[in-house]
């Protein structure tokens, strides 16, 4: 099919030499340059046009030198927005796309991080919400977004531009024109970068017309712009189709802050760092993922929970595991390291490549002490990994290294060390031009540390050779320690730029800097230079086998994060969830103060089932509402990632959407009143909910008038009860818990507060326990208003006014004998097919407890015909 029957135009010129690597000299560097100038994105001034809002980064690119990208990609950007994680390093780029005119909610999706070598594609339809765009943005927390210019052409701006412009302010969204994003284009990026291990990607996305006009944009743009080639059969292609994975929003995250603590950003008082006890950064990422998306098959649950119970069981496994996964380093560096082609040769580029290669051997060493931890696992998954351990790759790569890199060559912490394995990374006798180079840095260390001793013998004081990457070789000298050298009160004429910190003083003398500027600065360059000859065929010999580096990539980030989940597990007291029909948690904690608090928190329990699906919640101010509602969603988050929960019993019903309506707060760069975006929140619930869905909600219809806040949430209950969603709604409008008298799967629960007098004042206790039926407790919000010093005569007149409105509305009614029969029909039609689906008694007990169904259903039916 041509590209213009999908909306992204010709191809246009661009020939075969474009996508060449461009050599260094004056034609290549102007080719490069024009190349550059028809990938420029769309100017800034269009962009003005539509108002973009501060906090919204979208910038417009201009073809940027490769230091500054280089610079810009390995600091990342500072994070402002409170959905961002723990790990700030943000090196994602994406390419987004939509298809036109009929094809309108096809999204096409590319990414690809620039420190690990791996593009996914997706292509998926999606809602008028696009909620599972924003969701996907959420959780790879993408450095720069890359869309088409007719996303905004002029003032017709699409609403997935707005969107992903106002759900992504720590993101640069950039656009360039709709011609590079061409399948047929993209087809060839994959197929001449693809690692031969995953080409089975190929049949996969053939027809996927969108993704793959996507990743030809990403990745020309990533080559041309952000000047970064990638070595053919080097990258990982995956795609990611119908995932089954739990979807939730944006908002959903930061309501039940899943990632950050919504007071303070830098705290651990979150979900993500109740869990992360992960070693590696790897390990950290895939945490992250999967707390911004559980999975939901109950699989790959059951796997990970069975690695989890066999980790917690076998102290050993647990304990080596740890200590081997500690010593990993970030393994994605050392595949970028096979992945990447410099553009330029420089002694820079040399000596990164130098580093690189150690950190592969240094990885490769771990593979057997990795394997030996898990000799004893019997676990599926666990076993699984193990066998992959024993591919015979690792070996034929340890072979090619120990054949040009030293014996002794390891990563070491330290400037000063890794400089001296890099300068002999490389065996002797391979280049003899190198062993001479070596030979002259030596002599020239030598002079210098003979130079440090002549200084310290002369001055009498204890001085030494220190190192850093910004001065060089300095002299140091240790002071104001016991025992250690005072601070003198002068120092030599000869010293200069001395500074002075608590403990040391740093110095160093024209002598040194001659020696550090002119000398050992030539001869490190000319060790690098030389040893990255040699260096250059031996990535090539290991690029050949670079799959089995992203298996173990893999490997190491799912160990890590199962061994943080058990980690988890031995600080307190968790059980292993199971995956029912029903949701039934006894004894059930929240899992942050289950952690920050001295004292455990108070328990609660939690059951819905098909049978009593939506909850309704009341109770006074300060009663443990709110916490309770975050508490049900974080077990049911914590349970889908594989991990177990804070409770003594736990069945979840596995759940594809979870969803929340809490807090009150405008937003003024929007121009939303507080009204405003509860509509909002209600309405993106109400056009995603399915079946399987969880829902929290606090409060809903408060920016209004009470009248049209009770009728809203009437109809917004409604909507919900007609579902197969479970639902917990928190109100303090009476009205609505008379519901449970229409519809028989809605039930009453509350929060009590215990009254004391003292002083003749009455005194309120809170003991965050969840009881059935509705809050009998009234005029508790008069209560708190007396308590915070509200002058008595106002609390007194509003509690007359307030009886005198009760005294006029009152109109309770009652339900009628067909309805409540028909309720007890529903609920025990309902308990006969849960224990159908769900029971694992055995017959004696399964004929005892349909006997007490059938007792307990004939009280109901009794008792209603005897007030009949």
């Amino acid at each position: 099919m041509s590209t213009s029957n999908y909306g992204f135009g010709a191809a246009g010129p661009m020939s075969d030499s474009l996508l060449s690597i461009p050599k260094s000299g004056p034609s290549s560097n102007a080719a490069s340059r024009n190349t550059r100038k028809r990938l420029k994105p769309r100017s800034g001034a269009s962009r003005d046009r539509h108002k973009t809002p501060r906090t919204a980064t979208t910038t417009s690119y201009a073809p940027a030198s490769t230091s500054s990208t280089r610079d810009r990609i390995t600091t990342g950007r500072t994070a402002t927005s409170t959905f961002t994680s723990e790990i700030r390093d943000q090196s994602v780029m994406i390419a987004l796309v939509e298809g036109r005119g009929l094809a309108r909610g096809e999204i096409g999706m590319a990414s690809i991080d620039i420190k690990r070598p791996e593009l996914f594609l997706s292509q998926f339809a999606d809602s008028q919400t696009y909620a599972k765009v924003l969701t996907k943005l959420q959780v790879m927390n993408p450095l720069e977004i890359i869309m088409p210019h007719t996303a905004c052409d002029g003032q017709n701006v699409s609403k997935l531009f707005q969107l992903v412009r106002d759900y992504s302010p720590d993101s640069n969204v950039t656009t360039v024109q709709r011609k590079y994003f061409n399948e047929t284009k993209g087809l060839e990026y994959v197929k001449r970068l693809c690692v031969p291990e995953y080409s089975t990607v190929e049949m996969e996305i053939s027809t996927k017309y969108y993704c793959l006009a996507a990743a030809a944009a990403l990745l020309k743009y990533v080559e041309y712009v952000q000047n970064i080639v990638f070595a053919p059969n080097s990258v990982k292609v995956e795609f990611c189709g119908s995932e089954q994975t739990m979807m939730i929003d944006v908002v959903t995250v930061k309501n039940l802050e899943l990632l950050v603590n919504a007071r303070d950003s830098k705290s651990s008082h979150s979900l993500f760092g109740v869990l992360n006890h992960t070693k590696t950064t790897s390990g950290a990422r895939l945490l992250r993922a999967n707390v911004l998306q559980p999975p939901c098959d109950i699989e790959t649950i059951e796997l990970r929970l069975d690695c989890v119970t066999e980790l917690t069981e076998k102290e050993d496994l647990f304990c080596n595991l740890q200590t081997v996964l500690s010593r990993f380093l970030d393994v994605d560096r050392a595949l970028a390291s096979c992945a990447h082609i410099p553009k330029e040769e420089t002694a820079k580029t040399a000596e990164q490549r130098i580093t690189n290669i150690v950190y592969v051997k240094h990885t490769l060493e771990l593979v057997d002490p990795l394997k030996t931890a898990l000799s004893d696992a019997e676990s599926v998954l666990l076993t699984a990994h193990k066998e992959l351990l024993d591919d015979p790759r690792f070996i034929v790569m340890m072979e090619h290294i120990d054949r040009i890199i030293h014996d002794d060559t390891h990563y070491q912490r330290g400037t000063l060390h890794m400089i001296t394995q890099k300068c002999f990374a490389v065996k002797p006798n391979i280049n003899g031009l190198l062993d001479i180079a070596r030979q002259t840095y030596t002599e020239l260390i030598d002079n210098i540390n003979s130079l440090v001793q002549r200084e310290s013998v002369e001055t009498d004081l204890p001085l030494r050779t220190a190192y850093n990457a910004s001065r060089g070789f300095f002299i140091q000298m240790t002071v104001g320690g016991r025992g250690a050298q005072q601070m003198p009160d002068s120092f030599p004429e000869t010293f200069i730029k001395v500074v002075k910190t608590k403990n040391t003083v740093s110095a160093t003398t024209e002598d040194l800097v001659k020696l550090n500027a002119d000398r050992v600065s030539e001869a490190l360059k000319e060790i690098y230079l030389l040893s990255n000859v040699v260096m250059n065929d031996l990535l090539n010999d290991l690029r050949r086998h670079i799959g089995c580096l992203y298996k173990l990539t893999d490997c190491v980030a799912m160990l890590d994060m199962l061994v943080s989940f058990a980690h988890v597990r031995t600080l307190s007291n968790y059980v292993r969830p199971e995956f029912t029909d029903t949701l039934a948690v006894k004894r059930g904690r929240h899992p942050v103060l289950d952690k920050i608090l001295d004292d455990s928190p108070i328990p609660n329990n939690v059951y819905v089932s098909n049978d009593c699906n939506f909850q309704i919640i009341t109770g006074p101010n300060m009663s443990g509402k709110s916490t309770y509602l975050r508490q049900v969603a974080m077990l049911h988050v914590m349970a889908h990632m594989g991990s177990f929960v804070p409770a003594e019993y736990a069945s979840f019903r596995l759940t594809d959407q979870l969803f929340s309506r809490i807090g009150s707060d405008d937003d003024i760069e929007t121009n939303a009143s507080t009204f405003m975006l509860e509509m909002k929140e209600a309405n993106y619930i109400l056009q995603n909910v399915s079946n399987r869905s969880l829902i929290i909600v606090d409060e809903l219809g408060r920016g209004t008038s009470a009248e049209e806040g009770v009728g809203l949430c009437h109809v917004f209950c409604e909507f919900l009860i007609s579902t197969k969603a479970f639902t917990f709604f928190v109100t303090h409008f009476e009205e609505l818990t008379r519901l449970d008298s229409l519809y028989a799967n809605v039930e009453n629960y509350h929060f009590e507060v215990e009254k004391e007098m003292e002083d003749l004042y009455e005194k309120l206790h809170h003991p965050h326990l969840l009881l059935k039926g509705r809050c009998t407790d009234q005029h508790y919000g008069l209560r708190l208003a007396a308590r915070c010093s509200l002058p008595e005569s106002v609390v007194e007149e509003a509690k007359e006014i307030v009886v005198e409105i009760e005294e006029r509305d009152e109109m309770r009614q009652g339900q009628s004998p067909e309805s409540l029969k028909e309720r007890a029909v529903f609920k025990l039609a309902n308990r006969l097919i849960q224990a159908a689906r769900n029971s694992r008694l055995d017959e004696a007990g399964l004929r005892l407890y349909l006997a007490n169904l059938k007792q307990q259903y004939e009280r109901e039916i009794s008792s209603i015909e005897y007030e009949e």
